[in-house]
């Protein structure tokens, strides 16, 4: 085994994991030799870096290799004395240290997480321009930025987009990801084996530093006590910190105020639950990344709108839910309808299906708008009733699945054209009138929460 048949291999490895995952994960090896028994060696830039090309691509690499010089039965990674110049900034160890250091603990990046592939809409449009600004790696204008959101908005995506495009701008720096479960592991580890000095060197030399999940260092002293004292000296020396969490820095039950408080001092941005336009945008990017996989299989009108209108609660849910119905079409050989929706995807409908009354919404708007229930259905049409009333129409038609003549009957008697204008009218000032559109959604969020 030579290093011009090593040389000769690159393009085939290129083609085979991806031109990313090249670039990250391969390119930065060197190649050392064959040595007795058949062991071919490469010069990985960290342990870790190494381990982690073992763990996913050691396998590949033997069947490669193997298949040119059949000699090759094993493959062996050692650190190299100095990393490569093109090493990922994720991985690369930083300046020097005057005591040894760990290899950088970070988590791999999933390479379909890019900016490209976010598909952005009213409920995300602030967490995506905000992150966008961070990643361009320029001044520091707020730190930290804080995504937060429920389950499948957004927020890991937006992070690996992040660490992507800082990346490929600021090779030079260091970025470090990772989860906060990952940073309390380090902590633990570094107190049992005695190396909190290289614990701190290592994560207050980083250039940025995104912490995922940060709700589960609540409750835990220690290790909430190290990440405020690494949050402050980054801070101290202009580092850029990005941080998600499930929930706002001051609903995170447990965490310290001196914790929250510096949470709160950057930029704060809410992923909103999905509207209907993003579910259905989510839907037609993927679509179209099916259909490329999947030539030939077409989708009836209509399959889209309604995956987008019933399962509203979770993004992964809803892609999960297209990509079983891809896979369910092409293996029974059948057009995507919605007789094929109904039959493959039963569980997921009747999980997602909504059970919001008329009765709940009109008490739950009556009582945010602070009006008397009767008030709000009865016959009168001053604005403070009438705007409420709208509201609620509105609710109605999203939220259940009754008809339009039944929503006006629960509202007085009216007729469905009364609530026809109401849903319109609301549509309009959501898109005009940011209280109207923070009432709504507030509503919204209540009633399916």
């Amino acid at each position: 085994m030579t290093k011009e048949q090593w040389g000769a291999l690159q393009d085939s490895l290129c083609k085979t994991v991806g031109e990313n995952n090249y670039k990250t994960w391969i390119a930065p090896l060197s190649f050392h030799g064959l040595e007795d028994g058949g062991v071919a060696v490469f010069g990985a830039p960290t342990n870790f870096f190494g381990t982690y090309v073992s763990q996913n691509y050691g396998d590949l690499l033997l069947s490669q290799l193997s298949k040119v010089n059949s000699s090759v039965c094993r493959v062996m990674f050692r650190t190299s004395t100095r990393p490569a110049a093109n090493v990922p900034a994720a991985v690369r160890p930083a300046a020097p240290a005057p005591t040894p250091r760990e290899d950088l603990p970070g988590a791999p990046l999933d390479q379909r997480f890019t900016f490209e592939t976010f598909v952005v809409g009213k409920p995300n449009e602030l967490a995506h321009a905000a992150s966008r600004r961070v990643a361009e790696g320029g001044v520091v204008t707020f730190n930290p930025l804080f995504l937060y959101g429920g389950v499948g908005l957004g927020k890991t995506h937006l992070m690996h987009a992040i660490a992507w495009e800082l990346r490929a701008r600021h090779p030079e720096k260091t970025v470090l990801y990772l989860s906060a479960e990952q940073f309390m592991y380090r902590f633990v580890q570094a107190l049992r084996e005695r190396k909190m000095i290289d614990f701190k060197e290592l994560f207050r030399s980083v250039d940025v530093l995104m912490v995922d999940d940060v709700q589960f260092i609540a409750g835990k002293d220690s290790t909430q006590e190290e990440f405020f004292h690494t949050f402050n000296a980054l801070v101290d020396q202009n580092k850029q910190i990005i941080i998600s969490a499930d929930r706002a820095p001051d609903e995170i039950k447990d965490l310290e105020n001196r914790i929250r408080s510096r949470l709160q001092s950057g930029l704060v941005v809410d992923l909103h639950p999905t509207d209907y336009e993003l579910r259905l945008g989510i839907l037609l990017s993927k679509a179209e990344m099916y259909r490329a996989q999947y030539p030939g299989l077409s989708i009836a009108d209509g399959v889209l709108e309604f995956l987008a209108h019933r399962i509203s609660t979770n993004v992964r849910v809803l892609e999960g839910a297209l990509t079983r119905l891809f896979a369910f079409a092409s293996l029974v050989g059948k057009p995507i309808d919605m007789d094929l929706v109904q039959d493959s995807l039963a569980d997921v409908l009747r999980a997602s299906e909504r059970k919001i009354s008329i009765d709940e919404i009109q008490r739950k708007v009556a009582e945010h708008y602070n009006i008397r229930l009767s008030d709000m259905i009865g016959p009168k049409r001053v604005r403070n009733f009438a705007r409420p009333r709208q509201v609620a129409m509105y609710l109605c038609k999203q939220l259940t699945s009754r008809s339009l003549p039944e929503i006006g009957r629960r509202f007085g008697g009216r007729d469905h054209t009364t609530v026809m204008h109401g849903v319109k009218r609301i549509e309009e000032l959501r898109l005009q009138d940011g209280q109207i559109d923070e009432d709504v959604e507030l509503l919204r969020r209540a009633l399916e929460a």
